[in-house]
């Protein structure tokens, strides 16, 4: 039996070369899971990291309610989110990065919509970045907005709550990660944005650059129009099955 079934949240952690954050990210969740509103549980998953991350996801899955699935190689961001989602049986699947930019505490604040939503998304107040980092991201979501009319403020934020079957029917992609409201919309669902809080980056290096934030996007923008058009959307009336 797949554990994430026993509980009613998962929370997804990507994580690709992040040993040197991994103790603090697994103290911040476990107070996280001791006073989460339902009961939750931590899905680690480590995108085939090249340092000694796997060595402390290991370690981390001795303390209750966390599990850890690991790629035999590096796959990207969005298959790793992916691959949380196909191995979560819970109610309600999440998201967070592994840098702890944002806390887990506030999946609090999501949570608290969660059943009335098929996606409650972060809104990253007070960026706690560089200047230039801020203007690549807003601009980023400007050009995804006028693409896909998905009126996110701010896709880019790794803190979401997913309602798990809608979750299961998103149609993956690579950069799939960066349209999860558009691609929520495209069944119809409902999405709530709510501002949460947002830190400086204290261990690790940011895995994100010029060309991942503006030509990778600008690609995938492209791709999700196409897909767009194409897309199978339908509810059954009645079956006998």
């Amino acid at each position: 039996m797949n554990r994430t079934s026993q509980y009613q949240f998962t929370i997804i952690v990507p994580i690709y070369n992040e040993a040197e954050t991994i103790s603090r990210l697994g103290k911040e969740l476990q107070a996280f899971l001791k006073q989460a509103p339902v009961s939750s549980c931590v899905l680690l998953v480590n995108d085939g990291s090249t340092d000694n991350s796997l060595g402390g996801i290991r370690n981390l899955c001795s303390n209750e309610g966390i599990f850890f699935l690991s790629f035999e190689k590096n796959c990207g961001l969005s298959a790793a989110i992916k691959a949380g989602i196909d191995y979560c049986e819970s109610s309600y699947v999440g998201y967070i990065d592994a840098d702890l930019q944002t806390s887990p505490m506030d999946f609090n604040l999501l949570l608290a919509d969660a059943a009335d939503y098929q996606l409650v998304t972060g809104v990253r107040a007070n960026r706690n970045d560089s200047g230039w980092r801020r203007f690549q991201s807003k601009f980023a979501n400007g050009f995804r907005r006028m693409m896909t009319g998905d009126e996110a403020l701010d896709t880019g934020c790794p803190l979401k709550v997913m309602q798990t079957p809608a979750a299961k029917r998103i149609p993956f992609f690579k950069g799939m990660h960066r349209f999860l409201p558009a691609l929520i919309m495209l069944q119809h669902g409902k999405m709530k944005q709510i501002e949460v809080r947002h830190f400086p980056r204290l261990e690790g290096k940011s895995k994100f650059s010029m060309r991942n934030r503006f030509w990778g996007p600008l690609a995938d923008c492209i791709a999700f129009r196409w897909m767009k058009s194409r897309y199978i959307n339908y509810k059954v009336a009645e079956n006998n099955l």
